[in-house]
This record gives C-alpha cells, structure tokens and sequence, in this order.
C-alpha cells in the first residue's frame, strides 16, 4: 500500500478521517472544521495551540481554510476509504452514471476515482480520452492494488470556460495556480513559471533543508550519546567515591560515623546537583531528536510520494519549519562539556588531629587540561603535542581529534592521534605550508579547553652552511655525513660534515677514475656511482675513489650517450641514468648492462628534451627534471607514464623527501622550488646563482645545492 498503516489518516481532534485537512506550520495536520473550532474557543483570539505539539500558532483572520490544504493526506484518505468499499461485504452504489444512477458497482476507475456499474463502465469504455484509464474490479482481491494503481485527481481550472484545461502553471504574482488560458487571458504580464519548475524548486529546497536535517541528527546523536557517557562516568565515579568514603570510615567505626554520613550527604548532594542538569538536557536533546525524525520522515515522504501539485499547495511551510527546528537543535547539540567525576579525598594521618572536619569531596570541573608541545616551525617535519585531559574523559569509546587549520584552506592537515588510556593522548602532525595555523582538539565532537592554539610554520630561509667550490655541478652525501661535490674542473671534492676539505678524488681525462665533467654521483653504501658528462659514460668508484667497472660510450644506440647528466639506483638495483642530448632515459641492470629507454621524443604529453637531475620518489617512480622542457616528468618504474608538473625555468636537479615533496633547483630560474606530493608549489629558495645539483641527507635533514656560478655549496636544514 502507498501508506504503511491507515493511524495516520484520523483527525486527533475529532478522531475521524481527515476532512479537508489543513496543515499548521508545525507541519501537524487537522480538519478544517476542527481548526476553526479550535480558533472559536481559544483565547486570545489572535492565536491557538497545536493540539499535538503544543507549539503557538497564530490564528488567520480567514480561519482554518487559510492554512495551507495537505491534498496528498486528503488523498490518502481517499484511497483509504475506497480500500475498505472494495473489502466490505456491501454493495456500493455507481457514482459515473449522470442520470442519478443507483445500481450495484462493478468497477472502479483509478484515474477518475469513480465506481462504475456495468453500463457506467461501457460508457467509459467508449469515451477515447479515458482509454488509458486503469479499471479495477471490485473485490477484496484487488484491494490490495487500489493503492499503488489509484492516481492523484488531474486538476483542473474552475474557470467556467476552462473547465478542460489543467493547472499547468504557477502564478508568482497572485500565488495561485493558473491554466494555459488563464496566463493568456489574465495573468500574461505575471511572474509565470511551469508548475513542474516550480515543484522541483521547492523540492530542491526540500532536499537542503532534509540534509541539514540529517546532518543536526548526527549531531544530536553524538549529543546525546556523550550526555549519557557523562551521567555512566559520573555514576561510576560517583560510586568509586562513595567506596573509597565507606571503606575508610569502616575502619573508624563509631568515631567517624557522624562524619561519614555528612560525606556521604555531601557526595550525594553535589551528585545530584549535576545528575538534574544533565538529564534535563539529555530530554530536551531527544525530544529534539524525535522533531528532527518526525520531519525527516514527512519530508522524505512528500518527496517520495506527492505530486507537483500537492508539493506546490504545502508552499514554503515544510522547509520553513525544518530549517527554524534544524537550527535550534543544531545549537542544542552544541551544548559544553561538563565535568562528570567526582572524588573523595581523605587524609588519614590528620584524623585525630582534624576528626571534626576530616575528608571532602572534590568536584573536578575546576581541573583544567594541560598541554606539552614539542612543535618543529619547519614544513614537511613531523611535530608532536602532548595533551592531557584528566581522569574525567576516561571511557572505553572516548575519541580525541585534531585539526590544524592554517589561513589558508590549501593547509588543512589531519594528524595522527595516540590514545594512552590514561587521559593523555599524542599527537603527531606534518605541516605542509608556511603561514600561521591554528590547532583545534575536540574530545567527542566538542573544543577541548585552551584551544584552538597558534602554531607559526617556517620553512627553509638562509642557508646554514655556506661551503666555497669552484663551479660545483653535484652533490651528494654517504652515510657518515661526508659531502661529495662534482665540480667543472673535473674532479670530485669530499668535505666532511662540517665543511671541512678531506680530498680529492679523480682528475681530467678519459682513463679509468678520470673525469670530463662529473654531472651526478649517486652513493649507495660504500660505492659511489658517477655521471662522466664528457666522457659519455658511468663510473663505478668505491666511495674512497678506488675504481670498479665503467659502461658507456658516444652515441645514440643502446647502451651509448650522448651527455649522461643524471644517475639513480632503485631499489633492485638497477642504474637510471638521464641521457641529457638524446633526449631520452636508459635504464641498465647493476653490471651495466641495458634493460630499457624511456624515450623523450614521443609525440604525447610524456615528451621531454634535455634530462638533467633525476630521482626517485617513495613509490619508486622515477622524476626526470627535463630541463629543456620546463617540467618534471613522472614515469613508473617500468617506464610508463604518469604525469607532468612544475611550472619551473631550467630545472636541472631534483631530490623527493619520504614524504613525497620534490625539491627542484631551477638553473635558469635561480632559485631551490619545493612542490608538495600533488605538484603543487609550496614554497621558493631565491637568490642563487645558476645551481645545478640539489640532494637531501636524510640523516641531519638537511639540503644541499650546488649553486654553479656562485661557486658554493649551500646546506640547509628543514
């Protein structure tokens, strides 16, 4: 049936089917004669009282036939009524015939609403505009698809001369609905709209306003459940106190009974001071539950089952309604928290010389939380906050949860949260962008005391090491801290970590350990890989200098160069080199030998000119600074591609933190780019000059940059 139970369908006040039902703004429905009654006896005239909800309600000059009229209820009413004709033993007489016809029904027409006796029903047959009419037999056997098959009445105008014509339109102007020739004839200079474009505005409307019913439900719930959490705790701890004051005054017997029972008042007194509050709260919370349920499942109803039509007649009363209910208990479920612990404090040692006045109960609403922050002012580092709230929020199902919310909406980060069940939780969190933020921590959906907090993020400013090389090309550093800087003059300068020259390894030339133009060094362990630019090749040196094995050679065939510029091993060990004027990248097994080309001259977005710097990101996927092209590449570890990002100008190194932010360091733009892991940048280093390399010691988290023409190396520290 299109109604679950017909209980709906009786007037509360005349406990009869609705006739002519009127809706109140409190969205209850009742007779129209019953309002007016109602509107007769009450006093002040000026307004009545719901009979359901009690709400005031002012009373229209025109009476009750001013409310808005529910036809959908009226509908329903209908179909109920017909329902129980079709299932009654009586006859029910024809109500089509025009000629006062009263013999026996045998049918009933679903669209017409009309019992038709066998010549009524031959005579609908035969009018062609009622064909498409459904005609039920009636008995108890097709009761059951009365309701489902019965539709709506067509209405139609009451103008005299527009009796065939039906209520097409709306009428903006007078608020009336109006007929095809009644917008010709009267309304044409009117605020006009289809009545469907109207209906699914109010629909539209409907829906907000059910969502925002929805989500205060939400609200509600999680209200609701905390008040009862609250009372639960101050029951158990009200309990633990009233234990602890029992077990200590057992032992003081007759001495310390009098005392005992002005504890136990005392407890009992605060106890329930707090328990009142909270219950009065907790029913006004569900009470506004039961309104929110109440609308939601009369608005879910209008918009599943009323037609344009009878959407349109209710108006504007079904949002107005639950917008102003969806408000007010939006702001009751934001009530604040309150303290539900208790404690009994007893000092033993002072009995004999303080019997008159030993013990008292303590109210912890005056405990505040207390908070420890060990916050790095660095983007991309992880921070930790201590935060403690005390014995009052312990509960198996109690959540903390923070945000850090900078100016900027682009800075929203949610960091992780330990709870160490005894009142104390950490929490760990990553800016990702410079600015002021604001950190919020709510327990069960609402503000913790002190909070929101202001946290100022800086990231990298001037550089915290400055180390002189004449035009260093690449940097790297091993596991101990040492910097290797590949330096124009064809040699590789290792520091120690405080800047200090150790050495030199390598010199001019094209024998083996000899360079022309060491582009990139790669060092894994104790062996140190290296990019001979000039020489169209790559080394393998222990990271002493010793020589091991080098591969490579001019040309544009596999396995040959033409400007080797970069250098990378993944995690299976196979060497990544950027071979910078084919355009291309080579990808070779740990001996040297080719496995793959990622090629740069396709003719996709994957192309790329010029490859200089490259790396890997914490997936593996291999980052190419296609310095030619402005951009990074992005290719998986077997060479497909994934994508493209930085508006960068002449990017000829890159290095990818754990987390995923690229460092770039733009040649031709002068200056260290950071972009975070969706491409976007977050941060510019300027003032350099011409750097090429750029490589991060994850041991002291630092960066380090070859800054070319500068003829320095600069470290920095995030």
């Amino acid at each position: 049936m299109r109604m679950s139970s017909v209980g709906h369908l009786t007037c509360h006040l005349c406990s009869k089917p609705f006739n002519d039902p009127r809706i109140l703004p409190c969205l209850h429905s009742f007779c129209c004669q019953c309002l007016n009654h109602e509107i007769e006896k009450a006093v002040p005239k000026q307004s009545i009282q719901c009979p359901t909800c009690l709400r005031t309600v002012p009373s229209p000059v025109a009476g009750a036939s001013a409310f808005p009229q529910n036809h959908h209820l009226e509908f329903e009413v209908e179909v109920a009524d017909c329902v129980s004709k079709f299932i009654s033993n009586s006859v029910v007489p024809c109500n089509f015939c025009a000629n006062g016809c009263a013999n026996p029904a045998e049918s009933f027409c679903c669209s017409c609403h009309k019992f038709l006796c066998k010549g009524g029903q031959d005579s609908h047959s035969r009018v062609p505009t009622l064909l498409q009419h459904r005609v039920l037999v009636v008995s108890e056997e097709s009761a059951s698809l009365l309701p489902t098959a019965m539709q709506p009445i067509v209405r139609f105008c009451s103008q005299l001369r527009h009796t065939k014509q039906e209520l097409d339109y709306y009428c903006k102007t007078c608020s009336c609905f109006i007929c095809r020739e009644c917008f010709i004839a009267y309304h044409k200079d009117h605020s006009i709209s289809e009545l469907s474009a109207v209906a699914e505005t109010h629909r539209e409307d409907m829906r907000v306003t059910l969502q925002c019913a929805q989500e205060v439900s939400s609200l509600l719930n999680s209200a609701i459940g905390t008040k009862k959490r609250m009372i639960h705790q101050l029951d158990i701890s009200q309990n633990e106190a009233e234990s602890t004051i029992k077990g200590a005054f057992e032992k003081l017997m007759e001495l310390l009974d009098e005392r005992k029972k002005a504890l136990l008042s005392e407890l009992k007194d605060i106890a329930d001071s707090k328990i009142t509050p909270l219950n009065l709260q907790k029913e006004y919370l569900e009470k506004m539950q039961q309104d929110i349920g109440r609308y939601t499942k009369l608005t879910t109803h209008i918009l599943q089952t009323h037609t344009d039509y009878e959407v349109v007649a209710l108006g504007g009363v079904v949002p107005t309604e639950v917008k102003a209910i969806t408000k007010n208990a939006e702001g009751a479920s934001r009530t604040p928290i309150q303290c539900t612990s208790l404690k009994a404090s007893l000092q033993m040692d002072s009995l004999v010389r303080e019997l008159s006045k030993f013990g008292k109960v303590l109210d912890l609403s005056t405990t505040q939380s207390k908070f420890s922050f060990m916050i790095a002012d660095k983007v991309n580092t992880s921070c930790n906050v201590k935060v403690e709230v005390g014995k009052r929020y312990e509960c198996s199902d109690l959540q903390a949860k923070c945000e850090l919310k900078p100016e900027s909406p682009d800075g929203l980060v949610i960091p992780e949260v330990a709870d160490h069940g005894d009142g104390t939780y950490t929490i760990t969190l990553t800016p990702q962008i410079t600015g002021p933020h604001r950190l919020h921590i709510t327990v069960d959906g609402q503000q913790l005391e002190k909070t929101p907090n202001s946290i100022e993020c800086t990231t990298l400013g001037s550089p915290q090491q400055v180390i002189d090389v004449d035009q260093p090309y690449c940097v790297a550093t091993d596991e101990n801290g040492n910097i290797y800087v590949g330096s124009n003059n064809d040699c590789i300068y290792l520091f120690d970590q405080d800047g200090h020259l150790k050495g030199t390894i390598g010199s001019s030339g094209s024998s083996n350990g000899e360079f022309n133009v060491p582009a990139d060094i790669y060092i894994k362990e104790e062996t140190m890989y290296v990019a001979d630019l000039g020489n169209n090749r790559i080394q393998k040196l222990t990271i002493r200098g010793e020589f091991l094995h080098a591969f490579g050679e001019f040309g544009s065939g596999q396995g040959q160069f033409s400007g080797p510029a970069g250098i990378v091993v993944d995690s299976k060990g196979r060497l990544i080199v950027s071979d910078r004027d084919n355009n291309r990248v080579q990808v070779f097994n740990q001996d040297g030998g080719w496995l793959f080309t990622i090629d740069g001259n396709e003719s996709d977005d994957s192309v790329f000119t010029g490859p200089c710097g490259l790396t890997l990101d914490p997936q593996g996927n291999i980052h190419v600074a296609a310095g030619a092209s402005n951009s990074i590449k992005v290719f998986s570890t077997e060479g497909t591609y994934i994508g493209t990002y930085g508006d960068v100008n002449g990017p000829t190194g890159i290095a990818v933190d754990s987390e995923g932010y690229s460092l770039i360091s733009e040649g031709d733009g002068h200056c260290l780019s950071i972009f975070d892991p969706q491409g976007r940048k977050v941060h510019t280093v300027g003032n350099l000059n011409n750097p090429t390399g750029v490589t991060l010691d994850a041991r002291s988290s630092s960066v380090y940059v070859a800054n070319f023409v500068g003829c320095n190396v600069l470290k920095y520290t995030v």
